[in-house]
């Protein structure tokens, strides 16, 4: 959901994108392993590390969409009608890898509050731009005017 929200603001290509997005897609395309070793080591010896491992693959997925992301700024591919929704990709990828990061910090010190912390981040980064805005004007409260 992310990649297709990602790729629906830009406009256009680059070669360099295309690379970013292939390793983009490399990235996600690891996921199972890690999940794998994960589910085959949880509350077993080991469960550490494959946990680590884990929190480490969506930390480097994390920064793999922030410089897709901002290399398409910086070649002006961004739609710039859709200001908004692309106001707030920017706005929630700015703080995706601190939090993935915290993720998997947070593995040595609970491997259940690591995965609890990244499964409400892939909840995070699945709520469409519309939602979001409407859930912090509804947290603001009422504007004037």
């Amino acid at each position: 959901m992310n990649h297709y929200r990602l790729f629906s603001l830009i406009r256009g290509s680059a070669n360099t994108l295309i690379m970013l997005n292939l390793f983009l897609l490399l990235g996600v395309t690891f996921v199972p392993f890690p999940t794998a070793v994960l589910a085959n080591h949880l509350g077993k010896p080991g469960q550490l590390t494959a946990a680590a491992l884990f929190n480490g693959t969506f930390f480097a997925i994390a920064i793999l969409f922030n410089v897709l992301w901002r290399h398409s700024a910086k070649l002006r591919l961004q739609d710039t009608e859709r200001h908004e929704a692309a106001a707030h990709i920017t706005a929630q990828y700015a703080v995706g890898p601190a939090l993935y990061l915290v993720c998997f910090a947070l593995t040595w010190v609970s491997v259940a509050a690591s995965l609890v912390m990244n499964i409400l981040l892939a909840f995070y980064f699945a709520i469409p731009p519309h939602h979001a805005s409407r859930l912090t004007r509804a947290h603001r409260g009422p504007t004037n005017g």
